[in-house]
């Protein structure tokens, strides 16, 4: 029996498609991922890996026939390569496996064609569709344009071979919650620390589905990492819990989702015990001449992997390290600045320049009485809380203040974290969301004038000074020409505070809560406390705020 020349040919013909090179299944990041919420906006970014060359189709919307939530779909091409290659002639047999590649690829006419048919319906329906190559790393990334797109959907990533869709996604705002263990501290028990306040209350309450979760598991990494290791959560009792999530990034994401009505996302990338240095790229650290050893570890290992997702702002709750290293306070601003211009350019996709960046000033705590073998003096903390304070100066930055905060000077955590939390959130609706009817700052020194022997010192964000517990203003001290500082009295009049000590007749200067240990009572009309302060090294207006 005499076969048909095609048939004759494809053993040729399966051969060569068994030589070619399987394609790499397109995959996506860690953060990109069922729960999700993505920043609404003009330009979020998408960006996974697939095979060099390979045109990868990106699509937000209503879920389609396709894919499955949380995984991924054969493509089914190879089959039809097969069948092609079958009926061809001995020169068409390489064409046909080159038509299967190209199938599988996605590039065929006819599917090029089909893909521009359902980007069209796709639009129709609200939908967002784009197309974009990987490169010759294998890596792609795109952009999407979700200002008109639906609030929940599902993001679908179609490669020659698979399809990875992400399921349950909403349209939001996302933040980065960042710092050491005050950041790290969760709601409930944690190995040697004692819990935040009515952990168990706050844990019943915490049943949020429009607030979702994403925790960094911890790491180390000498180069940056392209992902990271985590998943996103529903905010639950359960969640929350077994995450051990930031009490400080939850109790800041459900006061803001509570006022906005919007979906909020946050990340939490937190490791207790932790310099500044180990959260900032290596280059960002040779610019500013604070390369050290160990530097960028943790930069590398839990934030570079989450870039280039889109953010809506940045929180940061890190300094106590720093106080063990000596006379840091001097270092400190140069380092934030650098942390900060650093992580802007890395996720700054909508706000390149000014991305939010809100931190919290560390709290009082007897560091020098407790390890008085690594801190110098009890000048210390306050020398870095001023170094915190001047990096106000970065345009786009605020700074939350915790010195009416703390419930134990011998513990490094203090427990009430939904203040912090919440404030943080205030300066956010503030600041971001333009919500000028919430203040979000406590009075800050502006000016000293001395009058008949009484240094009289004004504050912006002064409005209704007074004191918290009804008692004397505390923890004002007031210097002469000789330099020496001696305890001062202080009253509030007329929303400014005149210091006086009989020690000194003609005072020169003035300083507040100048010690490791200062809870001080002066607040304003909103309640919030006055920032620590040395009228001799008065910071530029613009960290005024």
């Amino acid at each position: 029996m005499r076969l048909p020349p095609a048939l004759k040919l494809f053993p040729l013909a399966a051969s060569l498609l068994a030589a070619l090179p399987a394609l790499a299944a397109v995959r996506l990041p860690a953060v990109l991922s069922e729960h999700m919420v993505l920043q609404r906006g003009a330009a979020t970014p998408v960006w996974g890996w697939a095979e060099p060359g390979e045109t990868v189709e990106v699509r937000y919307g209503e879920a389609s026939a396709g894919g499955v939530a949380g995984g991924s779909t054969a493509a089914g091409s190879a089959a039809a390569g097969s069948r092609a290659a079958g009926s061809a002639t001995a020169s068409s047999a390489v064409a046909a496996g080159t038509a299967a590649r190209n199938a599988a690829a996605g590039n065929a006419a006819a599917g090029n064609a089909a893909a521009r048919n359902a980007a069209a319906g796709n639009a129709a329906a609200g939908s967002v569709t784009t197309q974009t190559r990987a490169g010759a790393d294998g890596r792609w990334r795109t952009v999407l344009d979700l200002r008109d797109a639906p609030r929940a959907g599902t993001l679908e990533v179609r490669g020659a071979t698979n399809t990875v869709t992400a399921g349950d996604v909403l349209l939001g705002d996302v933040w980065l919650a960042s710092g050491q263990s005050n950041m790290q501290k969760p709601l409930g028990e944690r190995k040697g620390e004692r819990p935040t306040f009515d952990a168990p209350a706050e844990i019943a309450a915490a049943e949020a589905p429009d607030l979702r979760l994403f925790k960094v598991q911890r790491g180390k990494a000498s180069a940056p990492q392209e992902d990271v290791a985590g998943q996103w959560v529903r905010c639950s009792p359960e969640s929350i819990e077994s995450s051990q999530f930031s009490a400080v990034g939850y109790f800041f994401g459900r006061r803001l989702q509570r006022e906005l009505g919007v979906p909020l996302g946050l990340i939490d990338s937190s490791v207790g015990g932790t310099r500044i240095e180990l959260w900032t790229p290596a280059s960002a650290l040779s610019q500013a001449g604070r390369a050290e050893m160990d530097s960028s570890a943790l930069y590398n290992a839990m934030v570079a992997g989450l870039a280039p997702f889109a953010l809506k702002g940045m929180l940061w709750y890190q300094g106590e390290s720093n106080v063990l290293v000596t006379d840091d306070g001097a270092t400190y601003t140069a380092k934030m600045a650098a942390l900060v211009g650093a992580w802007r350019t890395a996720f700054g996709t909508q706000f390149p320049r000014q991305l939010p960046f809100y931190y919290v000033q560390i709290a009082p705590h007897l560091y020098h009485v407790l390890r008085h073998h690594q801190v110098l003096d009890a000048e210390a903390v306050p020398r870095l809380q001023e170094a915190q304070s001047a990096a106000l100066r970065i345009p786009g930055t605020g700074m939350v203040v915790t010195t009416d905060l703390v419930d134990d000077l011998t513990d490094l955590h203090p427990r009430d974290k939904k203040s912090v939390g919440y404030r943080l959130a205030n300066l956010a609706l503030n600041e971001t969301y333009g919500r000028k009817d919430i203040e979000a700052y406590g009075p800050v020194y502006r000016s000293l004038q001395v009058r008949d022997g009484r240094a009289v010192v004004t504050f912006d964000h002064g409005a209704g000074l007074f004191s918290a517990n009804g008692k004397a203003l505390t923890w004002f001290d007031v210097a002469g020409a000789d330099g020496k500082w001696h305890p001062a009295g202080a009253v509030v009049e007329r929303d400014r505070v005149i210091v006086t000590s009989p020690k000194v007749p003609r005072p020169k200067k003035v300083r507040f809560a100048w010690d490791e240990a200062a809870q001080p009572n002066l607040v304003n009309g909103a309640g919030l406390p006055a920032r620590p302060f040395r009228s001799d090294h008065p910071l530029p207006p613009q960290a005024r705020r």
